[in-house]
């Protein structure tokens, strides 16, 4: 994979997803450091993030570029704490009790999770921050290029009784199906029941006689796909885009007989369906009264255009000018009513 600088300490997208990996759910402690003689502009203070792994990279990029000055002044007296949390486990356990300043999420915040946030006072602001063509992806060697959303449904489903690959196609091998994907508290799982089941209270767990394995790691889904010839997983483009070669991602026919491959050019024209999906971030409004959050915020979505950043570096689309500025619009909006 071809290296792209955004700036002299930038990082390729590998680098960004095997740091991100290499961590997986433990914190990030001030993990952004500078060196003594860069100097920052005298913005100071702690930001705490939870919640989604899908989003979690592009977090990193951007709090890394923020501190660092890769893009404008560097801010190297803002101190991260960031864990990959899953969206559902963010807003449950971290950001709706209060305890941190934003929650990455992969699907919308839920109305459970929005009474949850009122009954501690607080007021979650949703911005857009990028798009996501999440991906199913099996062994290397397994002789499949393509699925439909109807096979899918069959394989993911606990109501069909397919165990083996053969089950839901007779042209597929005679092997038990062994299944990998993000826990419950993900947001992916939920995007996932949502676009493949369609019905957002369907549990999500295998068939009986098959075998799923869910985590919050996903280096791990990567791992039991890349370890088992009968393996099928689902993750966020960014992980399998930079290990594309240790597994294969299937591309998708939603019914017109025209399977299209994830990539970030169909997920932007909007061919990849139905697991296109929105990125959120979401900060807390009186969190935004404190200016070191504020201007992180801002920072966020004044460069979430940027190709290099968000898409050559990490792996997602990037927002357009028009989305761009409605986002801006509204965490300005919010930033004012924090602030009165």
């Amino acid at each position: 994979m071809p290296e792209h600088e955004a700036g002299r300490n930038s990082r390729t997208r590998r680098q960004v997803l095997a740091g991100v990996g290499a961590v997986g759910a433990a914190a990030l402690a001030g993990c952004q450091s500078t060196s003594d003689d860069e100097s920052g502009d005298g913005l100071s203070g702690e930001i705490d993030i939870a919640g989604s792994s899908t989003v979690f990279p592009l977090a990193t990029a951007m709090s890394e570029a923020f501190r660092n000055g890769e893009i404008g002044e560097a801010h190297n007296g803002v101190e991260f704490n960031m864990q990959s949390t899953g969206s559902g486990g963010g807003f449950a356990n971290h950001f709706c009790p209060g305890n941190t300043d934003f929650n990455n999420a992969s699907r919308p915040i839920r109305e459970q999770e929005e009474q949850q946030c009122a009954d501690n006072d607080v007021e979650p602001v949703e911005l857009t921050v990028a798009t996501d063509a999440l991906t199913v992806i099996v062994n290397n060697d397994l002789g499949i290029d393509s699925i439909t959303t109807e096979e899918l449904r069959t394989i993911w489903s606990e109501e069909s009784d397919a165990e083996m690959w053969s089950d839901v196609n007779s042209d597929w091998p005679d092997e038990e199906l062994e299944l990998y994907g993000p826990s419950d508290a993900s947001g992916t799982y939920d995007y996932f029941i949502e676009a493949i089941l369609h019905s957002g209270d369907e549990e999500l767990s295998h068939i009986s006689g098959g075998q799923y394995s869910g985590t919050e790691q996903d280096r791990t889904i990567i791992q039991g796909v890349e370890g088992s010839e009968n393996a099928m997983g689902y993750l966020g483009y960014a992980y399998y885009s930079t290990n594309q070669d240790r597994v294969k991602a299937l591309a998708i026919d939603d019914g017109d007989g025209e399977p299209v491959e994830p990539s970030l050019e169909t997920a932007r024209s909007g061919e990849y369906t139905p697991l296109s999906r929105p990125l959120f971030t979401y900060p807390a409004k009186s969190s935004l009264t404190e200016e070191h959050v504020a201007e992180f915020a801002r920072f966020w979505l004044e460069n979430a255009t940027s190709e290099k950043l968000v898409a050559e570096n990490v792996g997602y689309v990037p927002l357009d000018e028009d989305d761009q500025q409605e986002q801006l619009d509204t965490l300005e909006a919010a930033i004012e009513d924090a602030s009165n």
